[in-house]
């Protein structure tokens, strides 16, 4: 604890703004008249006692002095390193000013009491502690000076008072903290607030240097940034220059580029906006570069290109006929539309509403048939650009819509792309295999079809990337799907529905002749002077080799045939021109798979026998033919009741069911022995058990078989049927007649059982094929069992009566 000691008579010498704590060496500056004064009158004094002269340093802060001042002695009296007169003044201990008193020269005297600052030894634990962390403290900050050399002095330093007047020297250090340190007069209090003073520094220093390395950090970032930036521009601009082109071309402003496109209206204002986003977005913002692609993306679309339609009706009709056999169905509806389209233009009626005159049209046929090359014929009709937009599999509805612009790698739907890849507004869009469509969690594509496909909507359609209105009402629309239940129902109600059932074997014929053969010759490198196939050549495999609705496989078979001629002509067996005729195709490519029933062996057809009988069904493949086995279980054996089998639905069942209930019930009528009905298992089974069936029109054709089989009475084997049977007999109305007819005619049935009700079907079928089959329209079982049953072996055949 410090304590007073013997009074002290001295000049003052003011200290404006500055501390000097004992053991400080300080220069002052003799040009100041205070400093001097007191100076010159320590002098005077000192020449009557001994010592050096003495004076009191004390602080003067605004012009008020403080408390305690600093007993300090002039060490030198000389010239400053600038050569100005001045005095070095160390030092020595702490004077608590008192009264003010006189002496000699111009300067104030008081007089003071020194205080005593010793610290009694040794030192305590705590104080040699805060000893130590102070020492600790100041060398880590002198070492971040480099000032090395001071380390050592204060790591020698070990009186407590003059380490912390040590603190002193610090820069970091107010006028104000210096002087709450020059106040204290005890030791380890004033040690204490030097090393929280010092502690509190290097923690602030802690703070700033970390900003500042960040702050460094990152201008240095922008700085390299800025620095490749004009590097970049600068080689762009010399590429510019080896390659002809201006600087600053057009390319690189947006705004000059949307000004000077044909944009509408609201499309060229909302480019405009996205320029002026883009102007003031800086350089290193990801918004900058999704406000450029979607530019690029708006100002390559072609909103105001317009293909000229061809209006030749009878050059589109010649164009269609000399491209697709068959087909009339859809060749009638196009020319139907162009010669609307005609005269629409012709009397000034091309926009009506806001809305122009598209089209929407649905191709549904099994595969094969013709429907995705017959948009390309469109296509060609009309003199438009033709897109195809392939949809199978398609799960996410952005795929139709478009993703909204803030996604990485965000992009225009489907649609927008078409339009844009056509380069015209009006092009001819194929959307193939609509019916393959799926929905899961990212949403349902045929939902977002609704808007595009709809007649009435289509012109303000809006794609969730551009976000912008688009006209889609001029364009044609084709959309191609094989099962047409597999449409939604909300988006078939928005298109024109175009059936493409299938082709005779007269089309087939033709098709083959005129497309598949010159295709297939050329991709075999043969010239149709080298090799020929004869008509009835491509009769046998359009109808022992292939059956099918369409010409794919037709086509397969002559790529064969074609391949197995070629090589035969390298390896020297076989001699060019050569004419293929049907005796030759067994040997060149095999036996036929299909051989017509008709043509088998008597013994060796399926209905040589009772309880087989021969259906009609349409698969996803077009029409096929469907046969039906019943037999009886023995009744010793087998449980009663009846099993089915062949993968079957449960209208089929349902069907099933009805047939057995209606023999059951009017078989007494028939003249059938419905007894063992009742006491026997009845098992109907539906060859081709891995294929799923359904649906009703096998009704009729059950109860045949079943008949047959209790009749013991055959299924003539060139008759086959279709028709919904009920519990009265009556044979009810289904649907694919046409597709089922030309599969009878394919299979070589002669006879065909269809219901009364579906007549008006039969406009549809091919005049070449009703010439080639006896097709007979019933409304009762009994004459379907009267028609399609052979006569009892056993004698004359049991009266059928026949419904009036």
């Amino acid at each position: 604890m410090a304590s007073t000691s013997t009074p002290l008579t001295l000049p003052v010498l003011p200290l404006d703004d500055e501390v000097v704590l004992p053991g400080m060496v300080v220069p002052l500056d003799l040009n100041d008249a205070d400093v001097r004064a007191a100076v010159e009158a320590a002098q005077a004094a000192a020449r009557s006692q001994p010592g050096k002269p003495r004076v009191l340093l004390v602080p003067r802060i605004d012009g008020t002095y403080a408390s305690t001042g600093v007993l300090g002695t002039v060490e030198q009296v000389g010239r400053l390193a600038d050569g100005d007169p001045g005095a070095l003044i160390r030092g020595r201990g702490r004077v608590k000013i008192g009264a003010g008193t006189t002496g000699p020269g111009a300067a104030l005297w008081v007089e003071g009491t020194r205080l005593d600052e010793s610290v009694p030894e040794p030192l305590p634990g705590q104080v040699a502690d805060l000893v130590k962390e102070y020492k600790a403290l100041a060398t880590a900050w002198l070492r971040k000076r480099g000032a090395w050399q001071v380390v050592d002095r204060v790591q020698a330093i070990d009186d407590v008072s003059a380490l912390a007047d040590n603190s002193g020297y610090s820069p970091f250090l107010s006028t104000e903290q210096k002087v709450a340190l020059l106040e204290i007069a005890d030791p380890v209090a004033r040690l204490k607030l030097a090393t929280q003073q010092l502690r509190d520094h290097l923690a602030e220093q802690d703070v700033a240097e970390t900003i500042a390395k960040d702050v460094q950090e990152g201008v240095d970032k922008q700085q390299r940034e800025f620095l490749l930036r004009r590097q970049l521009e600068a080689v762009r601009k010399e590429l510019r220059e080896i390659n002809g082109e201006q600087d600053g071309e057009e390319s690189d402003d947006y705004r000059a580029r949307v000004e000077a496109a044909d944009l509408p209206e609201n499309v060229r204002e909302a480019a405009l906006k996205e320029v002026d986003k883009l102007e003031r977005s800086s350089d290193q913002s990801p918004e900058g570069s999704w406000i450029r692609t979607w530019l690029d993306t708006v100002l390559e679309l072609p909103w105001n290109e317009r293909t000229e339609d061809a209006y030749d009706i009878q050059g589109a009709k010649a164009i269609l006929d000399a491209e697709h056999a068959g087909l009339e169905d859809v060749k009638e509806r196009i020319t139907e539309y162009l010669a609307v389209r005609k005269r629409r233009t012709d009397r000034g009626l091309g926009v009506v509403g806001g809305r122009r005159g598209g089209a929407v049209l649905a191709l549904v046929g099994p595969p094969g048939v013709g429907k995705t090359s017959l948009g390309e014929s469109v296509a060609h009709a009309m003199g438009r650009k033709f897109v195809r937009v392939a949809l199978g599999g398609v799960r996410d509805e952005a795929e139709i819509r478009g993703h909204r612009r803030t996604y990485v790698g965000a992009l225009p739907g489907r649609i927008v792309r078409a339009v844009k890849e056509a380069g015209s507004m009006n092009p001819v869009v194929l959307l193939d295999e609509i019916d393959k469509v799926g929905s899961d969690f990212r949403g349902d594509p045929a939902a977002a079809l609704l808007e595009v496909l709809d007649p009435a909507q289509n012109h303000t359609f809006r794609d969730h990337y551009l976000e912008v209105e688009l006209d889609l009402s001029d364009v044609v629309f084709l959309a191609t799907a094989n099962v047409l239940e597999a449409i939604p129902e909300a988006l078939l109600d928005r298109m024109e529905l175009v059936r493409l059932d299938g082709y005779t074997e007269d089309e087939k014929i033709v098709i083959a002749r005129d497309h598949l053969l010159p295709r297939q010759l050329e991709r075999a490198g043969l010239n149709k002077d080298e090799v020929a196939i004869d008509e009835g050549a491509l009769r046998k495999l359009a109808g022992e080799y292939t059956r099918e609705a369409g010409v794919r496989n037709l086509e397969r078979s002559i790529a064969r045939l074609l391949r197995k001629v070629a090589a035969q002509h390298e390896l020297g067996e076989r001699e060019l021109p050569f004419t293929v005729e049907d005796g030759d195709l067994r040997g060149l490519i095999g036996r036929p798979h299909h051989v017509p029933e008709s043509a088998q062996d008597p013994a060796e057809r399926r209905t040589a026998v009772p309880g087989v009988a021969t259906g009609l069904a349409v698969t996803g493949a077009g029409g096929d033919v469907l046969f039906v086995e019943a037999s009886l279980a023995d009744p010793e054996t087998g449980a009663a009741g009846l099993t089915l089998t062949g993968q079957l639905g449960d209208v089929m069942k349902e069907s099933a069911q009805i047939a057995l209930s209606f023999l059951r019930s009017r078989g007494a009528e028939l003249e059938l022995p419905v007894a063992d009905l009742k006491d026997r298992g009845v098992h109907i089974h539906f060859p081709a058990g891995a294929v799923p069936k359904d649906g009703p029109s096998a009704g009729i054709t059950m109860t045949t078989a079943l008949a047959s089989l209790l009749s013991g009475r055959l299924v003539r084997t060139d008759v086959a049927m279709t028709g919904e049977v009920s519990l009265t007999g009556r044979v009810l109305p289904v649907g694919g007649v046409k597709q089922k007819l030309l599969a009878a005619h394919r299979a070589g049935v002669t006879t065909v059982i269809i219901p009364k009700r579906n007549e008006p079907d039969l406009d549809d079928v091919p005049a070449e094929v009703l010439d080639k089959l006896d097709v007979h329209a019933v409304t009762d079982v009994r004459q379907v069992l009267e028609l399609a049953l052979s006569p009892a072996t056993n004698g004359a055949a049991p009266e059928v009566p026949i419904a009036a």
